[in-house]
C-alpha cells in the first residue's frame, strides 16, 4: 500500500469510515474513492460488480456495515444479519475479481463467544456459543472474516481482517434506541444536565466490563496494518484494559458535569459478561492506541455538543 494507489473506502460516512477517511487524507494518500449511499447501494450485487469493474480500486477498506447496541440487535435481527452479510459478500468478491491488491475487512469483537476466556485472542473464534442479544449481526461478520480466509486460501488474494473493540468517537450514533452504551449514555447525561433530572436510568446492572477504543485510534491501527507488508490473518484492535459499565457511567457523569444519581434497571439485559481483547498480535506490528478512556471522551462530548449546537 502506497499513497499513489486508488484506494476505496466503503462506508466512508460513517463513524470507522470517516475516521479512515480523514487519517488517509492526513497522511498524505491522493486518490481516495468514496460513494454516497444514494449512489451506490452495496447490498445490490450488480451495482456493486459494476463499480469495482469501473473504478479498478488498489485497496480496499471494507467499514460500511449496519451497526448498533443490544436494543438495535435485538428488534432488526433480520435486517443486520441480511445488510451485513450482503454488503461484505458483494465487496469482497467484486474485489476479488476487480483484481484489488489488498482489501481489510472490519469485523467486530461481539463474534467471540459470549463465555470466552479473557483477554479473547483471535484463536478463539467459533469456540463456544455467541451472546444471542447480539448473535445475527455476530453471524454475518464471522462470515466475512471466513470469506477473507478462504479467498486467500483458494484466489491468493491478500485480504486481511481486524477485530476492534467497542468504538466510539467522532461521527457516533447517539440515537437512544440504536446506539451502543457509550454514545447514548453522553447523550443522557448530557439532556439529564440540561433539563436539570434528578437522576440518569442506566440499562442493566453495571457489573459487565467492557473495553472502548475512540476511533481515531481504530484508524489508526487500519492504515497501520494495511502500510505493513508483513500482516496478514486477524488482527484484534482494542486498548487492552476494560471498565465495568457502572464505572464508565460515573466517568462520563464527570466529564458531562451531571450531579445528580445513577439508577441501573436490572430488568434489561446485560449481555457478555466481559469482553477484553488480546491486542498482542497488533501491538508486535508496532502499533498501539493514543488517546486514554477519558480523554477520549473529553474529545467526544466536545465534538457533541459542537454538531448539537449547529
Amino acid at each position: 500500500m502506497n499513497k499513489t494507489n486508488k484506494t476505496y473506502i466503503a462506508g466512508h460516512g460513517g463513524m470507522v469510515g470517516s475516521a479512515l477517511l480523514r487519517t488517509l487524507r492526513n497522511k498524505g494518500y491522493e486518490s481516495i474513492i468514496t460513494r454516497e449511499l444514494g449512489d451506490l447501494d452495496l447490498r445490490r450485487q450488480a451495482e456493486t460488480e459494476e463499480f469495482f469493474l469501473s473504478e479498478k480500486p488498489d485497496i480496499v477498506f471494507l467499514a460500511a456495515a449496519k451497526v448498533g447496541g443490544i436494543a438495535a440487535n435485538n428488534t432488526y435481527p433480520a435486517e443486520f444479519i441480511y445488510d451485513n452479510l450482503a454488503i461484505q459478500t458483494n465487496v469482497i468478491h467484486a474485489a476479488y475479481r476487480a483484481g484489488v491488491k489488498r482489501l481489510l475487512f472490519l469485523g467486530s469483537s461481539c463474534i467471540y463467544p459470549k463465555l470466552c476466556p479473557q483477554p479473547i485472542k483471535e484463536e478463539y473464534l467459533l469456540t463456544g456459543s455467541l451472546e444471542p442479544t447480539n448473535e445475527a449481526y455476530a453471524l454475518a461478520k464471522i462470515a466475512g472474516l471466513e470469506m477473507c480466509k478462504h479467498y486467500n486460501a483458494q484466489y491468493g488474494v491478500d485480504f486481511v481482517s481486524v477485530m476492534p473493540t467497542n468504538l466510539y468517537g467522532e461521527n457516533d450514533n447517539f440515537n437512544l434506541e440504536t446506539s451502543h452504551v457509550l454514545p447514548a449514555l453522553l447523550r443522557k447525561f448530557h439532556e439529564a444536565k440540561q433539563a436539570n433530572l434528578p437522576f440518569v436510568e442506566v440499562w442493566g446492572s453495571g457489573t459487565p466490563r467492557r473495553e472502548f477504543l475512540h476511533v481515531n485510534d481504530m484508524a489508526e491501527a487500519c492504515v497501520h496494518v494495511m502500510e505493513n507488508p508483513e500482516s496478514s490473518g486477524v488482527y484484534n484492535v482494542g486498548c487492552g484494559e476494560d471498565v465495568t459499565i457502572r464505572e464508565l457511567t460515573e466517568l462520563i457523569g464527570q466529564v458531562v458535569g451531571y450531579q445528580g444519581d445513577l439508577k441501573f434497571d436490572s430488568s434489561k439485559p446485560d449481555g457478555t459478561p466481559r469482553k477484553l481483547l488480546d491486542i498482542s498480535r497488533i501491538t508486535e506490528l508496532g502499533w498501539k492506541p493514543a488517546l486514554t478512556l477519558e480523554q477520549g471522551i473529553k474529545q467526544t462530548y466536545a465534538w457533541y455538543c459542537e454538531s448539537i449546537k449547529n
